[in-house]
């Protein structure tokens, strides 16, 4: 604060410097044109020798003052003093060998006055206000008791008063641009630190930055821009003014304002890499308004992170299975012992199907761990969205009679949806199980519909007519292990948007009145 303070004090410095280098300059002029021509402007007409003898000592005292050197030997505020000490003795010499007020002087004491006020410090101008005006005074009081004159001391009056009001006015005017100045200056210091901080964040930020107009062209673009796009900081550059969509054609949806607050996967630059995109126009009525500010992230980087992530969770899932497998093995076990004991047939079809039960609920949570720990690779292709729903809807009603007719299916045959076919079947009827399962059961209280999207994406939504989910749930809906299924091991949506995810698609939670409502939105071309 010390330091902004004197930078500030300097600054004032500085503006009061160079206002008195601009003084100084008057009083050069004007002595010099005393000396030049003033007795082609009537001065000296009573005194000349007194008039020449006062011009040339005004001019010479002019220009020892008025050097930097003599502000060194004395210091400022003494040589401020004694100019306009200068200045006002001098014109009231001048005044007295010129003819009196009528001359013209006590006009040019104002102005001499009126830029004292400005360029000093405390209440010395009302002094040499007072001095002025006791001049005046005793010049006209002088010539009247001469005779040699009439004086107007009502014009007299006035120009004392006009002494004391150009004085106040100007000191007060000092004062007010001096406070001015000083908060001027604090305020560019604390912008230029805050600018200065700014583009340390923005440098030194793991985001990349790109800032562009509303034509689309490139105005900035940070450092970790230039690395994400696989470009150099020479051919960064050249790159300022270029439009974005030339740079690389993955960013037109983008400019054509079709990403979401989350963003968008995309692979743009040199390198083919994975980011997540996502643009902030810039505010109505703010410095930045029509240009875009966009976000790059290195989504590989989190995936990587993502897969320590679950490497961690799934060692703390293999320290809980041993307890949650026990419980099935141990029934399969005990089954296992009454069915060697038992001979009738009917006791031996019930114990079967109590072994098959955990056993499928066994063989479930080892297939979600495995899922869990390992991601393929997907390999999108352009799939018929209406048919490939169809067969999943037909696989589903085929093992499970009971769900005939529960799905009502409202989706365009020509709209194609760009994901890996096994990671869609996988997704598709891990939704489909959740919707059936927490639906009311009539028929097409589970609805399927799909849209085509700007930017050449599509979104599936999935929709059922149960409870729904209240606000701590759509928080945990799609975290790892949290289910509110008895038998249920908590992976199935987080698994599916793990495999939604590997396709560039996103699969999100849709505000819904009555029930659950997901949304799945990819590109309809890979």
């Amino acid at each position: 604060m010390r330091t902004e303070s004197a930078a500030a004090a300097a600054e004032v410095e500085r503006t009061r410097s160079t206002s008195l280098r601009y003084l100084n300059l008057f009083r050069l002029l004007m002595a010099g044109l005393f000396l030049v021509a003033g007795r082609d402007l009537g001065l000296g007409g009573e005194r000349p020798l007194v008039f020449q003898v006062a011009a040339f000592a005004y001019l010479g005292l002019v220009l020892a003052l008025g050097f930097p050197d003599a502000s060194r030997r004395l210091g400022a505020e003494r040589v401020i003093v004694l100019q306009v000490l200068v200045d006002v003795l001098a014109l009231s010499v001048i005044m007295w060998a010129s003819g009196g007020y009528r001359s013209g002087m006590p006009v040019l004491m104002m102005i001499v006055l009126a830029g004292a006020g400005l360029v000093m410090e405390g209440r010395m101008v009302l002094f040499f206000a007072a001095l002025a005006t006791l001049a005046v005074l005793i010049e006209n009081a002088w010539r009247h008791a001469a005779g040699s004159d009439s004086v107007d001391f009502l014009q007299v009056g006035i120009f004392c008063a006009g002494f004391f009001g150009i004085a106040l006015v100007a000191r007060l005017l000092a004062l007010r641009a001096k406070a001015n100045a000083t908060l001027a200056a604090e305020r560019g210091l604390a912008l230029a630190k805050q600018q200065a901080v700014s583009e340390h964040i923005i440098r030194d930020m793991q985001d990349g930055v790109i800032v562009v107009d509303a034509q689309g062209r490139i105005l900035h673009l940070n450092a970790q821009a230039i690395a994400l796009l696989g470009l150099t900081h020479s051919s960064a550059e050249a790159l300022e003014g270029l439009a974005l969509a030339d740079l690389d054609e993955g960013f037109r949806p983008i400019l054509q304002g079709a990403l979401g607050d989350e963003g968008r996967l995309l692979r743009i630059g040199a390198d083919g890499r994975l980011l997540r995109c996502r643009s902030v126009a810039g505010e109505a009525g703010s410095a930045a308004a029509g240009d875009t500010l966009l976000y790059l992230t290195d989504f590989e980087d989190i995936q990587r992170h993502l897969q320590q992530i679950k490497l961690a969770a799934l060692g703390r899932l293999t320290a809980s299975m041993a307890h949650e497998i026990r419980n099935p093995l141990s029934a399969v076990t005990q089954a296992a012992e009454l069915l060697r004991e038992e001979k009738r047939g009917e006791m031996q079809l019930r114990l079967v199907r109590i072994i098959n039960d955990n056993a499928h609920r066994i063989e479930r949570m080892i297939r979600d761990v495995l899922a869990l720990g390992r991601r393929e690779q997907a390999m999108p292709e352009a799939l018929p969205l209406a048919a490939f729903v169809a067969e999943v809807i037909d696989a589903r009603v085929f093992r499970a009679a009971q769900e005939e007719g529960l799905y009502h299916v409202d989706i365009d045959p020509g709209l194609t949806f760009a994901i890996d076919r096994a990671h869609l079947h996988q997704v598709l009827d891990n939704l489909l199980a959740n919707a059936s399962r927490y639906c009311s059961g009539a028929p097409g209280s589970v609805r399927l519909s799909a849209e085509l999207l700007a930017g050449g994406r599509a979104a599936l939504h999935v929709s059922d007519d149960g409870p729904g989910f209240d606000e701590a749930m759509r928080a945990q809906l799609f975290e790892p292990f949290f289910t509110t299924h008895p038998k249920g091991t908590g992976l199935g949506l987080y698994i599916a948007r793990e495999l939604a995810e590997a396709n560039d698609a996103t699969l999100e939670l849709a505000p819904s009145t009555q029930g659950a409502h997901l949304v799945l939105t990819g590109r309809t071309t890979p």
